[in-house]
């Protein structure tokens, strides 16, 4: 069985101070290497420490890298639009290096719009400023001439083999398969205004089609999905932490009741016991399609020691049970073999 790798999503988000989140969320990391799992990937989110608490992505995964030697740690996202491409060529470049080419770029035009002002930027540009940021980001990996002359130091021509775009739509997924580049979808969307009740499976469904028909022949096929799950030893457990933790979050869509069992639904959310969550993630079946199946708790966010139990029982009962080993292959291995068993099936 061809092997898809694992990852954790951290979205840092404890009830404490910032440096204690820090702490916190390197610990997770920590664990999920020490579990096995392929990756570690952060977000990054400004000005509101309840979104996600993490503005420098770049600089926290430096500091994790320091204190790991094997998982792969990935942005999930830089939010372009918000940074200077060419300081996120130099600050990417040197990173790669000091983690010893274990860095993941993902980037995307998202972003709360309130947050664009402060960068002297409007919202409603976001995709072309994207648009540019992102091929000028490309430009320096490549060595490319920036102006007067001028090229990246270090280079880091590695760099364009480990971009990743994040995108809701059909025309995303189209432009991250032209461009060979990896494909992020989401933890959950927005449901359509004309169809409330489709599944995210019915939402991403198209989006995926759409990366695999725009994929230039011979291109090495790269899409992660992220998914909500909470595994606890017991599904009361589990269930006791998403009241609270699913009671405190927006739905992303209108819902005539707002109980328990409807939030798990509109935050297309996976808990319980292993057996619980295997049984829901089989129902997905977006993630037979999927090279990296990437785990986070957010929205439930149960306190830290839960986490790292969750943790375990992803890496030591759920992800095997979806067909999961831990890796003793390189990278350029498993993307080979993963390419060409997708493109067959």
């Amino acid at each position: 069985m061809t092997r898809r790798r694992l990852g954790f999503f951290t979205r840092l988000l404890d009830d404490v101070p910032a440096g204690e989140r820090y702490r916190l969320a390197a610990e997770q990391i920590r664990h999920a290497e020490d579990a096995g799992f392929d990756s570690a990937w952060v977000a990054q989110h400004h000005f509101d420490g309840e979104e996600g608490g993490l503005p420098a992505p770049l600089v926290f995964l430096a500091h994790v890298a320091a204190r790991t030697s094997r998982i792969r740690l990935g942005t999930g996202i830089i939010t372009l639009p918000l940074e200077h491409p060419v300081r996120v060529a130099e600050d990417t470049a040197v990173l790669d290096l000091l983690t010893g080419g274990r860095l993941e770029v993902g980037v995307g035009s998202g972003g709360t719009p309130s947050s664009f002002a402060a960068f002297g930027h409007d919202s409603a540009r976001r995709s072309e400023i994207y648009a540019e940021h992102l091929a000028t980001l490309l430009d320096a990996w490549s060595g490319r001439d920036l102006g007067g002359g001028n090229r990246l130091y270090p280079a880091a021509p590695r760099l364009l083999d480990a971009v990743w775009e994040a995108t809701f739509s059909v025309s995303g997924g189209a432009r991250a398969g032209r461009a060979g580049n990896g494909l992020m979808l989401s933890r959950t969307q927005p449901r359509p205004a004309d169809d409330p009740q489709a599944t995210l499976a019915d939402i991403q469904r198209p989006i995926v089609d759409a990366y695999y028909d725009n994929l230039p022949s011979g291109a090495t096929p790269r899409i992660m999905a992220s998914r909500t799950a909470f595994v606890a030893d017991s599904r009361a457990d589990a269930l006791r932490y998403a009241e609270l933790g699913l009671g405190r979050g927006r739905l992303p869509f209108e819902l005539p009741d707002s109980g328990l069992d409807q939030r798990i639904t509109a935050f297309d959310v996976h808990l319980g016991t292993p057996q619980d969550v295997v049984e829901s993630l089989l129902a997905d079946p977006t993630l037979d399609r999927v090279t990296d199946l990437v785990f986070q708790v957010h929205s439930v966010d149960p306190p830290h020691p839960l986490i790292l139990r969750s943790i375990e029982l992803l890496a030591t009962e759920v992800a095997p049970a979806l067909g999961w080993v831990p890796s003793t292959e390189s990278s350029t291995e498993l993307s080979t073999e993963l390419s060409t068993e997708l493109r067959t099936t």
